[in-house]
């Protein structure tokens, strides 16, 4: 690039957008790249602040920062993710569809420590909608050299694709209720319709309910039902806590589940259970769910809704950021929660 006094620039081809900012008002382009400078261009770069501009001159070893963000984009995009055009040297990606946000984590600060390269994501694990922005990329330079940018995408496609929305699955969903209370009528059941709720977003499909009494053999007998009847998961509600009558984790164990967790770093769920009965995930299901606007069951649900097996070290991690504020008006996700 060739630098050039703006007072000498008309007639000149600008080789890089120009950013307009108005505190607290306006930040946009004010000049794109590619355009011809005018004599009335001149008093506004001015005012911009500008004194030079610079003009592209083509060489075989620099990409200009338009180019080479395009490409990092293109790179890091797996399934599920469509990219924009340039805008001010940025490129955004959005969500080809509802899903769940994958980011290879180890990957992008790899690509982050490169020189001149910058790529910001949102969360891992995060439930993202279909046009929503999930990350942005850019190169700090106006061009960049190309065996930058070969490295940058190279660690990109290292493994896998850096970024991935994976689309939820259509379960099959049955729910246990516990509760001698309830099972004799003396009040009714909470849990069920906040499920129905909570799983439709997904697009579950419910297979049924059951009431129980606190039995852990009814509870094991219906849960290993549910399984055979095709259930793809299994929710039992109630039960979950240190009382002697609280018999539901003793149910889902004697259903000889792989119990991956009794017990999360989670508030409000502490109590949540997750287990495995071969492929099918079973939750043990606090009463703060029913309680509560959020909690470790939103943080779940979208996970297992993408087809994706949940480690006892992935619960463990969820301690950091695992503290809902309880705020009076409910942000979620858009919060620290499970973060």
């Amino acid at each position: 690039m060739r630098k050039v006094p703006v007072t000498e620039a008309v007639g000149m081809v600008l080789c890089h957008d120009i950013t307009r900012i108005i505190p607290g008002r306006e930040k946009g382009r004010a000049f794109r790249r590619g355009q011809v400078i005018t004599p009335g261009d001149i008093p506004t770069l001015l005012d911009l602040g500008k004194e030079h501009i610079y003009v592209w001159e083509t060489g075989n070893s620099l990409i200009h920062e338009d180019e080479a963000a395009l490409s990092l984009a293109r790179h890091a995009a797996g399934p599920g993710l469509k990219w924009d055009q340039p805008s001010q040297g940025r490129v955004n990606l959005r969500a080809a569809y509802d899903g769940l946000l994958k980011v290879h984590v180890k990957q992008l600060n790899k690509l982050n420590n490169t020189n001149d390269v910058v790529m910001a994501t949102a969360h891992n694990n995060r439930y993202v909608k279909e046009g929503q922005i999930v990350a942005a990329t850019r190169i700090t330079p106006l061009a960049v050299h190309s065996d930058i940018l070969k490295e940058a995408e190279r660690i990109c496609t290292k493994e896998s694709p850096l970024l991935e929305v994976k689309p939820f699955q259509s379960l099959w969903l049955g729910v246990v209720t516990t509760g001698s209370e309830i099972y004799s009528g003396r009040i009714r059941d909470g849990f069920c319709s906040i499920i129905r709720q909570k799983t439709a977003v997904f697009g579950a499909k419910m297979l049924g309910q059951v009431i129980v009494p606190d039995d852990p053999h009814l509870i094991c007998a219906e849960v290993r039902q549910f399984v055979a009847e095709g259930a793809q998961m299994v929710l039992v509600t109630g039960g979950m806590s240190v009382d002697p009558d609280d018999v539901t984790p003793v149910g889902i164990r004697a259903t000889g589940a792989e119990v991956v967790s009794y017990g999360a770093p989670a508030l409000p769920g502490a109590m949540f259970m997750l287990a495995y009965l071969g492929r099918v995930p079973i939750c043990g299901l606090p009463g703060c769910v029913m309680f509560n606007g959020v909690t470790i069951f939103d943080l779940v649900l979208p996970r297992i809704f993408a087809g994706e097996r949940i480690s006892r070290e992935e619960i463990v991690s969820l301690g950091h950021g695992g503290l809902c504020a309880e705020c009076t008006t409910c942000h979620y996700p858009a919060c620290s929660f499970g973060k």
